[in-house]
């Protein structure tokens, strides 16, 4: 693989977020080329983009290693011939998010909080999208009168304290378009806390520089959330991004998707949160896989998810276990998906196991 300096020197934009985001690699000719691919894996790619687009940052492409072919970047960016194949359980909206939609990117399902869509583009299209429906299908943020009316919204209803800002990502548009939204936000008396979701840091680390950093911090209460999901993404680069908006005072936390044949093993996720916490960013959820069309390839068991937080209780601090949730389908929320630790309870005492399997009792007060 080639290093990161050499890349530099070839491409005198590599270290500006607009020249990564122009280049990105978008056709089954680019990446081809770029991986080496037979001509038949190239046919797959074109069939593949036949119902969804891809979009690779040059930076995110040079973390693959084209020798390897069970790379774990590459699953994750390029995409496979299996996104095509039906799958029963497939559906188009599985979290009913347009159900809960009152007004145009308002999504309100829990008592004190929206999501806020405010673009529908990425700069990485990861291949697991939930939102893969509509994300990259229009390269437009929201509209003035769209954020109008989203902004009456969440004016009107004055329960709303927390209002997360996601998209697309937010942070592929321009700083002044993001502190007009951000800045419309703040201006709400009730809205107490602005969280952020992004994977720039993750795809696109350049993104984060000084000007951004200054613009969001004049808004604080800002919290931001981005999505490592493999520790091959940990880089010098992504290091420094995620201490920057630390290092701005904004509190940086994870959520990851467990994905089959990339992070389903515990080794691997321990690895990928040890890393995580030595850059200060706090393992916040890790979530099943949803049921998006066309991605029933990346869904691993239930019970694998569960094993592996079993394996990582009590083997790694507390802080850097996240929650393993369930999306649900059908718009019901997130649920909490845990080993079950209590042998037995009644009125007299909980019988526990711990995480070595030893049993332990618990007295209940008379």
């Amino acid at each position: 693989m080639i290093r990161t300096a050499d890349y530099e020197a070839r491409y005198p934009g590599w270290n500006d977020w607009k020249w990564q985001y122009a280049n990105r690699i978008t056709t089954a000719e680019e990446v081809a080329r770029y991986l080496g691919m037979s001509e038949e894996r190239k046919k797959q790619v074109e069939e593949c983009l036949g119902y969804f687009r891809m979009a690779i940052t040059p930076y995110y492409a040079s973390l693959i290693d084209p020798s390897d072919p069970n790379d774990p970047i590459a699953k994750i960016a390029v995409p496979s011939i299996e996104e095509t194949l039906p799958c029963e359980s497939d559906l188009a909206d599985p979290l009913c998010e347009e159900r809960d939609s009152p007004v145009p990117h308002i999504v309100h399902r829990y008592p004190d909080r929206v999501l806020f869509l405010v673009t529908l583009r990425c700069s990485v299209y990861c291949r697991y999208c939930t939102r893969r429906r509509v994300v990259g299908e229009e390269d437009r943020a929201i509209r003035e009168s769209e954020l109008q009316k989203a902004l009456k919204y969440i004016t009107d209803h004055t329960e709303i304290r927390d209002v997360l800002i996601s998209g697309g990502d937010p942070l592929v548009m321009g700083t002044e378009k993001l502190e007009h939204i951000i800045s419309s936000l703040r201006a709400i008396p009730h809205v107490e806390i602005i969280r952020i979701g992004t994977r720039v840091p993750v795809v696109l680390p350049m993104r984060i520089d000084s000007a951004l950093l200054d613009m969001l911090k004049k808004y604080q209460p800002i919290w931001i959330n981005t999505h490592f999901s493999h520790p091959r993404e940990v880089t010098p680069q992504s290091q420094r991004a995620c201490e920057a908006i630390v290092d701005a005072g904004i509190p940086l936390g994870n959520q990851s998707v467990l994905l089959r044949g990339i992070n389903d093993d515990a080794d691997i996720m321990k690895e990928l949160l040890l890393k995580l916490v030595r850059m200060r960013v706090r393992p916040y959820y890790l979530y099943q896989c949803d049921l998006s069309q066309g991605i029933g390839h990346f869904r691993t068991s239930v019970d694998r998810g569960i094993e592996i937080m079993h394996k990582l209780t009590g083997n790694i601090s507390g802080y850097a276990v996240p929650k393993f949730v369930i999306d649900a389908p059908g718009g019901g929320g997130k649920i909490p998906v845990n080993y079950e630790y209590i042998i037995q309870k009644d009125d007299r005492e909980v019988v526990m196991e711990n995480y070595k399997g030893d049993i332990y009792k618990y007295p209940q007060p008379k």
